[in-house]
């Protein structure tokens, strides 16, 4: 990162949301999902990002939306780059918030100046000194704002393709959950174990699964890592553990995945699982 680059995490107590807040000039996103939604306002600069087939700018006051598992990455579109605020909320605790089915967001970039104040307020409730109830009222509204941007979920795919893909996807989330299963070591897999898990070519494999889910099996695979490394950093565990029980080659290699997914390195993230204001 920049030296004037800067970023800052925290982890709610007692709910599944977490929040970030940063700088960023020079720090490339690399392209990834999240398990959660994802909710963010720009507060300075702007930054763009690709997003379902597309290419989005966040200007200062604009309000970002992810759903889960929406492939994105993301950059600084202005020289002096840009600060904003995220809110990570998962989808089971959003549907009890709302009291709806889980929305689809179809549009990454919203421009609605009330939702943004809500999500700065919500920000700070979450990080700074506000009681649990203030911190679940926040939660409550700015949910159901946000949900008015929102439409029924999208219907699920069907055909030959998507039934491929979900074979990889099963095969390659069998090998980040037990990586010195079988023959494959550490969980590595080949284009050759992907094809023969699909039933068809290499190329067929390939494509199947990066048009369904929007990433390489690579960077599928990768991510299930991170997330895993993500869960096992926020029960306590130590980065240099962490990194070997998810499949890493060692502490530096996490540590450089992990901050190009979450802005942030796994020790700043552990610090951040011991309270809302990760202090």
């Amino acid at each position: 990162m920049a030296e004037d680059d800067w970023a800052r995490y925290w982890r709610a107590d007692g709910v599944p949301v977490e929040a970030m807040h940063a700088h960023f000039t020079s720090h490339v996103y690399h392209r990834h999902s999240h398990e959660s939604y994802s909710f963010g306002v720009t507060e300075t600069g702007a930054q763009a990002f690709t997003c379902r087939h597309g290419r989005h700018v966040s200007a200062s006051g604009m309000v970002m939306a992810f759903n889960p598992d929406d492939p994105h990455d993301g950059h600084a579109a202005v020289d002096g780059g840009f600060t904003y605020r995220m809110v990570h909320i998962w989808p089971d605790f959003l549907a009890s918030l709302t009291g709806t089915p889980l929305p689809l967001f179809r549009s990454p970039v919203i421009e609605d100046p009330a939702m943004a104040a809500s999500v700065r307020r919500l920000h700070r409730a979450l990080t700074g000194r506000a009681s649990e109830l203030e911190r679940y009222e926040r939660l409550t509204g700015t949910a159901r704002l946000l949900v008015r941007h929102a439409s029924g979920r999208e219907p699920a795919r069907r055909g030959a393709d998507r039934v491929v893909a979900a074979r990889i996807r099963e095969l390659i989330r069998a090998s980040v959950a037990d990586p010195g299963a079988g023959d494959m070591g550490r969980g590595e897999l080949t284009a050759d174990d992907l094809a023969a898990a699909a039933g068809c070519s290499r190329y067929a494999a390939y494509r199947a699964f990066r048009q369904a889910y929007g990433l390489s099996p690579s960077d599928y695979q990768r991510q299930l890592r991170v997330q895993t490394a993500r869960r096992l950093l926020s029960a306590g565990g130590a980065p240099a553990q962490v990194a070997a029980d998810a499949g890493f080659a060692d502490q530096a290699h996490l540590t450089r995945w992990f901050r190009r997914y979450y802005g942030v390195t796994p020790g700043a993230y552990r610090a951040a699982a011991g309270g809302p204001a990760g202090r």
